[in-house]
């Protein structure tokens, strides 16, 4: 397909990424509560490169953090943990959209700018050491060795010197150490430098506290099954997940790039099936419909089928029926002949019966921050993850799009996914920064449900209880191709609709077509990806 006609098929896309609040929500059904003390812890059209000056500036550094004068965070000590399905390294997992050097590939690339002040374990005893001084005084009783560390307490480390960051890490690595008294009182520590008002640092180390106390008391199963209760009412949650869509473009990244491509990918079909493995309410498709419903010549006929997770029955307020009947309206007002059939079971469930595939029907499958909730090889044998893709490809989609999160949580041991972690979520949390003022209500409340508790998940969690488990562009391309799928170069198209997108936002967002997938960063730090397989 020739580059003229492409913008042609997408142009009317491009205008309709602007919904209004009861169109467009993300697929964030989780919710994180916050209690208080009292309660127990727990097809190949030619792609087109975007390039841009190397971002000088580094990520949010913690240095810059005050250690002093932070508002105080009655630190809960109870919160859920067990995550819905919701959107969005061992050491320098990060991925880099100005590091030419840096392949998708390598799961331990370059550390990144935000690396730890306590990256080697001197550093970490010097901290710990220091912080036994202030806590205990000089008669402490700590058996770390001291003999050859005890110079650390004469130098200027102080509590004014001690930031989040380095605090933070500390507790990680008693925890992962199983030295719980240190851990214990790096948590006290803590509390008092945290708040959910604060600067990024402070608020997301209020809820990575959180996933160190949960884990520490080993409760995070039993914490979730005694608040399921207490989750916001519908249209409170689908209010803070609204404020999340409007203040960050993570959510319309995810459904400009795949309408993009799958409108290319069926220019000439006139009959066609999209099956989305996270439904949500929909509201993806309500441009597409429209864009479709101006088709010259006509429109073709849709079919939409939603998967989705009993669970998220919560968030809109009733079973799929609704995102049918929704859809079916919109169709209707443009002429589409349109059909939806919703499986509301898990994707870890999902059989080729559930799907009602039918010949002659050109075939989309959409992954939308979802894959990384499927179970792999190294929960349990049957290998969710892998099954789903090969189910998928025996159905001979025309194009199929995946578009995650590009983190490395998965199968990282303990402390080295708390520092990835880390170093993902102070990204997202100082872009969400960039959008609204620290004491902004809205804000808190879609950072605390739709945000925190798949923190938590990642630090607390472990097995199957662990369902956040990100993986990087290079281990999606690995399994992808493992399962018979080719890649399919993406054209000009997508990356325009997404830089409209971005006008709207920060100048920190960022985003460049690489290795055969769609790259949208803050500064020089890699948030999410899509890519194209058929």
């Amino acid at each position: 397909m020739q580059t003229s006609q492409e913008h042609q098929s997408s142009g009317g896309f491009h205008s309709l990424y602007h919904q209004p609040i009861n169109q467009v929500e993300p697929h964030c059904y989780s919710s994180f509560q916050i209690l208080n003390n009292n309660v127990c812890p727990d097809n190949g059209s030619q792609a087109t490169h975007v390039s841009f000056q190397s971002c000088n500036e580094q990520y949010f550094t913690l240095d810059s953090a005050p250690a002093t004068g932070c508002v105080a965070y009655d630190t809960p000590s109870a919160l859920s943990i067990s995550s819905n399905i919701t959107p969005f390294s061992p050491q320098g997992s990060q991925s880099y959209l100005s590091d030419p050097h840096h392949s998708s590939d390598n799961n331990y690339g370059s550390p990144g700018s935000g690396s730890s002040g306590v990256d080697d374990d001197t550093e970490l005893k010097h901290v710990l050491r220091a912080l036994e001084f202030q806590l205990l005084g000089p008669e402490s009783d700590i058996d770390d060795s001291c003999s050859s560390f005890k110079g650390a307490v004469d130098q200027a480390y102080s509590m004014e010197k001690l930031d989040v960051k380095q605090l933070l890490f500390s507790c990680a690595a008693a925890l992962s150490d199983e030295d719980f008294p240190t851990a214990k009182r790096l948590m006290e520590v803590l509390e008092s430098m945290v708040s959910v008002s604060g600067e990024p640092i402070q608020r997301l180390g209020a809820y990575m506290l959180e996933g160190l106390k949960a884990r520490l008391y080993s409760s995070g199963s039993l914490i979730y099954n005694n608040l399921k209760c207490k989750e916001p009412t519908s249209p409170e949650l689908m209010s803070y997940m609204h404020v999340l869509y409007q203040i960050c473009p993570y959510y319309k990244f995810a459904y400009n790039s795949a309408n993009v491509v799958i409108l290319e990918a069926m220019a000439n079909e006139s009959r066609i099936h999209i099956i989305d493995f996270q439904i949500a309410q929909g509201s993806q498709w309500v441009s597409l419909i429209e864009v479709l419903g101006k088709r010259p010549g006509g429109p073709p006929y849709i079919h939409v089928t939603g998967v989705d997770d009993s669970q998220s029955i919560h968030a809109r307020g009733g079973g799929l029926d609704l995102v049918g009947q929704r859809l079916s309206k919109v169709a209707a007002s443009c002429g589409v002949p349109f059909e939806f059939h919703g499986a509301a079971i898990s994707g870890c469930e999902v059989e080729v019966e559930n799907l009602r595939v039918r010949r002659g029907v050109a075939l989309a499958v959409n992954f939308p921050y979802v894959l990384h909730h499927m179970p792999d090889e190294s929960v349990t044998t049957r290998n969710h993850r892998d099954r789903l893709l090969r189910l998928v490809k025996s159905l001979s989609p025309k194009v199929v799009v995946l578009v995650e999160q590009e983190s490395n949580t998965n199968t990282a041991p303990f402390f080295p996914r708390f520092r990835e972690t880390f170093d993902y979520y102070s990204a997202m949390f100082e872009s969400i920064d960039a959008a609204r003022p620290r004491d902004d209500k809205q804000r808190i409340s879609a950072e605390q449900h739709c945000v925190a508790r798949d923190i938590v998940n990642m630090i607390a969690c472990e097995g199957e209880e662990r369902v956040e488990r990100h993986e990087l562009f290079g281990k999606w391309r690995s399994r992808l191709m493992m399962a018979g799928f080719t890649p399919c170069p993406l054209s000009s198209s997508v990356s325009i609709a997404v830089q409209k997108v971005l006008k709207d936002y920060s100048k920190n967002y960022r985003v460049v077509e690489r290795d055969g997938a769609l790259h949208l960063g803050w500064k020089n730090r890699v948030m999410s990806t899509t890519s194209a397989w058929r």
